[in-house]
């Protein structure tokens, strides 16, 4: 199933609540990004705003840790969060800071910087609910998407499949509607886009259009199958 995930770092942060009700009926969750400006050169929001927003509306809350450490953290984010994503680089015990995260019943992901090879993910696969691909260089929302990011996404997904694994492929970094069918071709379901939809005219119709370029391609393989 293809979901899209409004990244709320580029909504207007003097009109959060007008912002995310543009969003919220149709997007599938808001992802959180969280910098803690060593990791990534910028610094943004923590979990003050993630948990005003969760007591506040029922929607999926994706928080992606872009922080050093974030082991020391867990306990913290995973009380309003339900899916946490944390940097193979941040880390030097991913499987012991990826099950911290399952302990707490939420979903764990991991995610991977645009140097940084799929290859090293293989042994972590069998324990993740998610991989997200930076296909911008992490800290600032608005940047261009890098091209090779492509061949990434279908490498991991070549990986997932034959290990025969239930694992969702995220993308964060220069989505929008005309890079969502391309990237769903290359084997990712799970879209974060911010800058697209929060500085768009209308929010919740430029996430109706990016739903709209899959379920073609969808109706398109679903009749080839049916008629072969």
């Amino acid at each position: 199933m293809v979901k899209i995930y409004p990244s709320l770092l580029s909504a207007d942060f003097y009109n959060l609540e007008r912002d995310i009700q543009k969003v919220k009926d149709i997007a599938d969750g808001l992802h959180m990004d969280v910098m803690d400006g060593n990791f990534v050169p910028n610094i943004s929001f923590g979990n003050p705003i993630i948990k005003a927003v969760k007591e506040n509306t029922n929607i999926y809350l994706d928080t992606h840790l872009m922080i050093d450490n974030p082991e020391k953290y867990i306990d913290s984010f995973s009380k309003y969060s339900d899916s946490l994503t944390i940097h193979y680089e941040a880390t030097n015990h991913l499987d012991r800071t990826i099950n911290a995260i399952k302990e707490k019943g939420i979903k764990a992901g991991v995610s991977i910087n645009p140097h940084t090879s799929v290859y090293l993910l293989e042994n972590i696969l069998n324990v993740v609910d998610s991989v997200l691909i930076m296909s911008v260089n992490p800290g600032f929302g608005g940047q261009s998407f890098i091209e090779y990011s492509y061949d990434k996404i279908k490498s991991l997904k070549e990986m997932i499949d034959m290990k025969n694994l239930n694992v969702n492929i995220q993308v964060d970094g220069g989505v929008n509607k005309d890079k969502i069918k391309p990237l769903y071709d290359a084997g990712a379901t799970e879209f974060i886009s911010g800058s697209a939809i929060f500085k768009s005219n209308n929010p919740g119709k430029e996430i109706k259009l990016m739903k709209e370029q899959v379920k073609w391609k969808i109706s398109i393989l679903l009749h080839q199958i049916i008629t072969n």
